[in-house]
């Protein structure tokens, strides 16, 4: 890391590997092994994904979110459909066009609602539009779990969205790069990944993996196997299947097997209440959203980010004009968070 340059908060997939996935990747270069996901590796990271979630479920290993949304959608979605979404979500913001590429054509429709949540009203208003040949058709909602502004569907809010999205023949997606943040988060409450996801009405889950400490790889987890059906074929033209799969296989393993993916997570939401109970305290900064997974968005003046700019931190604008965005990770400490409040703390005082 470069002395001038602090990448800690630009976002969570700038720390390294965690320690459990970093082993299972050493442990899994001994020897050979089947290409192509016909490993054993593999077939345990797949048996852990289904006891985590409580249910059969088909699974699949690909490089990057973008791909996993895409690649997902594109199975539940022809070129005549439409994608509901949220209008800052991922898919349709940050992903150069690949929902619409890998589906043929599938429109997005941006819908608008508070805290970066689709709400069953904004769902129910973009729906009420034409029906006719000459509009896309319904064809699937799509969720940011955690969303992009760091709040989180709680399962009653997902089991709502669902149940419209399938008076209107839709299917379910779940954009999960966060997705271990969220579960953290509704962890206390004593929410589990089953009660967020299919028992919730989620047809397809992207869970994410990267920005939870593993390097390149994220699951699709079909709940509706049904709706699997020749998806390895999508993976495998899309240039997604890893001949040494075991290797993405393994970090599954290693983070899966003893709960090190929730405890991560866990730590990163800690960092961000952290960092955020320290801005509170800042007048003039005003928090924009309240954390309940690893982002902190907050309004800042011109004169402060400069100068915590000036003195390294590196983080990026995220809402408006004003408003920028900080995120924890499971390899960000108490000191990290601590020196960037005392500089923000300088810059404002």
């Amino acid at each position: 890391m470069s002395a001038d340059h602090d990448p800690t908060f630009a976002s969570d997939n700038t720390a390294g590997i965690a320690p459990e996935a970093w082993a299972a990747l050493a442990a899994a270069n001994a020897g050979a092994a089947p290409s192509y996901g016909e490993d054993d590796w593999t077939a345990r990271a797949r048996r852990l994904v289904a006891e985590l979630f409580a249910t059969d479920c088909e699974v699949f290993f690909v490089f990057n979110g973008t791909a996993a949304n895409a690649l997902a959608l594109a199975q539940v979605c022809r070129g005549h459909h439409a994608v509901f979404c949220h209008e800052l979500a991922h898919v349709q913001t940050d992903e150069c066009g690949a929902p619409e590429f890998f589906t043929g054509g599938s429109k997005l429709i941006p819908v608008p609602g508070a805290d970066a949540k689709v709400t069953p009203g904004g769902l129910a208003r973009a729906l009420a539009g034409r029906r006719d040949v000459h509009f896309p058709k319904p064809g699937a909602l799509s969720l940011t779990q955690a969303t992009e502004w760091g709040t989180v569907y709680a399962p009653g809010e997902v089991r709502a969205l669902a149940a419209i999205a399938r008076e209107h023949g839709m299917a379910v997606h779940v954009d999960g790069a966060r997705f271990a943040n969220a579960a953290a988060n509704q962890a206390a409450h004593g929410v589990s990944p089953a009660d967020l996801t299919w028992r919730a009405g989620v047809d397809v889950l992207c869970l994410g993996g990267t920005k939870n400490g593993l390097n390149s790889t994220e699951a699709v987890v079909f709940f509706d196997r049904d709706r699997a059906r020749d998806f390895a074929y999508k993976v495998k033209q899309a240039g997604q299947l890893a001949s040494k799969a075991r290797f993405a296989a393994a970090q599954w393993c290693g983070m899966l097997a003893d709960g090190a993916w929730l405890r991560h997570a866990a730590h990163a939401n800690v960092m961000a209440r952290r960092l955020a109970d320290g801005l509170r305290a800042l007048p003039p900064a005003r928090l924009i959203a309240e954390p309940a997974a690893n982002g902190v968005f907050v309004e800042l003046p011109p004169r402060a980010v400069s100068a915590v700019e000036a003195r390294g931190w590196h983080f990026h604008r995220f809402v408006g004009e004003h408003g920028y965005r900080f995120m924890c990770s499971w390899a960000t400490t108490p000191a990290q968070v601590d020196r960037l409040l005392a500089d923000l703390r300088a810059a404002l005082g």
